[in-house]
């Protein structure tokens, strides 16, 4: 599952300095593009201790120029998901005319942002210098939430892909890695210019349900009202409208959709930033959510499953590929959420084979994690149960 600028593997065993040199040379040799512009690498908690001497490795003996990525229970590579003794995945990238620049940030810079001119400061990049943003950050000691304010700030509309870390969830212990350097706090972010940019497929697993509606109270996360009736009774109704089926797959998988960019004339399945419910009182008609709405927002309810998921990631990718039209891509990233995978699906490789069905064959790698990036709109948002897919592609 390789393309001629890019390829990943999947190194199964422990740690084992000379066998890794050889794996990383053969990987190298594989590729027949004549220079690398990128590596990117995701490895499993049993690489802790190890895992300064892995980057040095596989940069010395794959000849990476940039190398960056982090930790995960379970990773992806080609059209393969490893999701237990998941072990080590490296790809390589060539990406002609590209200009990488790859930054650390700490959570004491998020805290001290103030405004757009804050980050690239930081970063010595403006948003006219980039092209856009793949991330990798660790969840536990940094507020991710308050970063994508403040770089969104800085850089929307601009794309920022990539996702939380995820590692030994007993210690809550994660790393992120940049050339040689592991991280145990902050993220790693590798600014894409150049020649190439970045194209990302955000798939929130879900189905529309219903009407579209519009916001007519709300106060803070409580929506108190929709189409001036009560919330609670338009998302009963709502679900009383549906086959028996639907109804079944419904119980405990609702979710509320929210239109981020109110200027598009129609709304369609990618336009709504997917969030829980997290609570309705039939007596109040509130509906509780885990967001911010505001009134004259328009919204959707949503289900997700697995056929859900399906369908959204199917549909997704190939509004993508219609898009690019004959632009060339020359890999992909793919951060997937911890979800998802067989717990979602029943069945091995979902997202990464259906990622390989519509753009293969595809240099692919990821991992999944603890929360994922990507876009929705002009905004870039955290999100769960959510494939995010990032392609490098040729820019026109």
């Amino acid at each position: 599952m390789d393309s001629e600028f890019s390829i990943a593997a999947h190194w199964q065993g422990g740690f084992d300095e000379s066998g890794l040199q050889q794996w990383a040379e053969d990987l190298r040799s594989r590729l027949s593009a004549p220079h690398i512009s990128l590596g990117l690498v995701f490895m499993t908690p049993q690489f802790f201790p190890h895992a300064r001497q892995v980057l040095e490795t596989l940069r010395v003996h794959a000849r990476i120029p940039l190398l960056a990525g982090c930790s995960s229970s379970s990773l992806i590579a080609g059209g393969d998901e490893f999701e237990e003794n998941a072990g080590l995945v490296l790809a390589l990238y060539d990406l002609p005319g590209a200009q990488l620049h790859g930054f650390h940030f700490v959570q004491e810079q998020v805290e001290e942002a103030n405004g757009p001119g804050y980050w690239p400061t930081e970063t010595s990049i403006t948003a006219e210098q980039t092209n856009g943003w793949l991330t990798f950050a660790d969840p536990f000691h940094l507020d991710a939430e308050a970063w994508m304010r403040t770089w969104n700030e800085a850089y929307a509309p601009l794309p920022v892909l990539g996702g939380l870390a995820s590692g030994d969830m007993s210690e809550q212990r994660t790393q992120v890695y940049l050339n040689g350097d592991v991280f145990e706090e902050g993220g790693v972010a590798i600014s894409v210019s150049g020649d190439v940019k970045l194209l990302g497929v955000i798939s929130q697993g879900c189905t529309p349900i219903g009407d579209t509606w519009t916001l007519t109270r709300v106060e803070q996360n409580l929506i108190h009202q929709i189409g001036n009736r009560p919330a609670y009774e338009v998302l009963v109704e709502t679900v009383n409208k549906l086959s028996p089926a639907d109804q079944r797959k419904s119980r405990g998988n609702l979710f509320i959709g929210l239109v981020v960019n109110e200027y598009l004339e129609d709304f369609h399945r990618g336009d709504f930033l997917v969030r829980n419910l997290l609570g309705g009182d039939p007596r109040s008609g509130v509906l509780a959510v885990g967001a911010l709405p505001r009134t004259g927002q328009t919204v959707q309810f949503q289900r997700r499953d697995a056929a859900a998921a399906t369908e959204d990631m199917n549909e997704l990718l190939a509004r993508a590929k219609r898009e690019l039209g004959s632009a060339l891509v020359y890999g992909g990233c793919l951060c997937s959420c911890n979800g998802r995978g067989k717990n979602l699906f029943a069945a091995p490789n979902h997202d990464a084979q259906t990622v390989q069905q519509q753009f293969g064959p595809l240099g692919l790698a990821g991992f999944f994690c603890n929360g994922e990036i990507g876009p929705v709109g002009e905004k870039n948002f955290l999100h769960g149960y959510t494939a995010s897919l990032a392609l490098f592609v040729k820019k026109h």
